[in-house]
């Protein structure tokens, strides 16, 4: 049985998932021998804002000030976001610890990327990946790279030198691009590259020392000039074809970037494993974005309307119900139930009333059909921090 599929048969409540979560990122801490802290996003929602923007900055500076010592660790989970967020994140990070690891166990896209390029250490696995770094610019109704659209400037510019005339068909779409627009994209593209450059040579090389094929000393040119290959090669929207692209960890090595294969060690590779596992079944609940230490965490969630019971939101009332009362309808039959859902201790169960089953399994009374509950246990206990009984 895989570790994902041992976590599910266990049934676990919230507050079991938060728990074990927490041990696992303990266990990674002890072996690595460092603090460790966590920014990881839920990659698969689309109706939560789940890049990295300004709003992340106050969250993951707490969880910061609860690390002591001068080296960490971070778990890094992310499609992407703003740039220059991550500047500001880097800085933070780099003026307190002076060695920093970037744990990829899913992925970190874009301006995710960016972010790892800041570390001395990048340690993946077999399901780790980065992806391409051309900026994606936001104009006239949609969203572009911005590597692709000046390519696509360049190759309109060589085709109408080489046959010395505008081809007619170009006249339109290029009425609506302005010199203010074609700087736009070459900055935000100079933008990436010159982080990913400076980074790489600040930190990552920092202990670049020799040359393993001469043994003769690296220059700081040899440094800077390996690092905006990677970088340009990075933005290359050609090269990749879509910014999507998954970039594993074998090519990163091609780049002759060096990566830590954390799979090559057991127990690294089980806790990491085990942690990424109960993060993903974390954000199946309401949660879309966490910020954690071991011994810490915040949670930034939505509060969407449930399929079944609805769930009286906290600031509407001044203090839960027990028990709460749900309706909830049997999938196959339609038929209406009121399930009793009793929060921290039991109740009497009431006259006309089901109660929350124990084991998650809810049976129909008249159809005999067999509900599945995890998930709802799962979203009432994360809403209301309290433990269904």
């Amino acid at each position: 049985m895989g570790i994902y599929s041992e976590y599910l048969s266990m049934q676990l409540s919230f507050d079991d998932l938060c728990n074990e979560r927490k041990k696992q990122l303990a266990k990674i801490s002890e072996i690595r021998n460092r603090e460790i802290v966590v920014y990881a996003s839920n990659i698969s929602e689309r109706n939560a804002p789940i890049s990295i923007d300004h709003s992340d900055i106050v969250p993951f500076s707490d969880q910061l000030s609860m690390i002591k010592g001068n080296e960490i660790d971070i778990i890094l989970e992310t499609p992407g976001g703003i740039g220059e967020v991550v500047e500001d994140l880097v800085e933070i990070i780099r003026n307190r610890f002076e060695k920093v690891g970037i744990i990829i166990p899913g992925m970190a896209k874009s301006a995710g990327t960016i972010f790892t390029m800041a570390a001395d250490e990048i340690l993946m696995g077999e399901l780790s990946a980065l992806g391409p770094i051309d900026a994606q610019i936001f104009m006239n109704g949609k969203h572009y790279s911005a590597d692709a659209f000046l390519e696509g400037l360049k190759k309109i510019k060589d085709e109408s030198n080489e046959k010395q005339r505008l081809d007619i068909a170009y006249i339109p779409m290029l009425q609506h691009i302005s010199p203010g627009e074609i700087q736009h994209c070459e900055n935000a593209q100079n933008f990436s590259k010159k982080l990913v450059t400076n980074w790489l040579v600040d930190y990552k090389f920092k202990f670049w020392d020799k040359h393993k094929s001469t043994g003769n000393a690296v220059t700081i040119e040899e440094k800077r000039q390996r690092a905006s290959e990677i970088a340009e090669l990075l933005c290359n929207h050609s090269h990749w074809l879509t910014h999507s692209r998954s970039i594993r960890m074998t090519e990163l090595q091609k780049m002759k970037l060096q990566i830590i294969d954390y799979s090559k060690q057991n127990d690294l590779n089980d806790a990491i494993t085990r942690y990424y596992s109960l993060l993903r079944m974390s954000f199946e609940t309401n949660i879309y974005k966490i910020y954690e230490t071991p011994i810490s965490q915040i949670y930034r969630s939505t509060m969407p309307p449930l399929p079944f019971p609805q769930i009286p939101q906290i600031p509407q009332i001044p203090e839960i119900p027990n028990p709460l009362i749900a309706n909830f309808m049997c999938e196959k039959c339609k038929s209406n139930m009121k399930l009793q859902i009793n929060l921290d201790k039991e109740v009497p169960l009431k006259d006309g009333l089901i109660p929350f089953p124990k084991n998650n399994k809810l049976k129909c009374p008249i159809c005999n059909s067999e509900s599945d509950l995890l998930i709802l246990r799962q979203q009432v206990e994360g809403q209301l921090k309290k433990k269904i009984v």
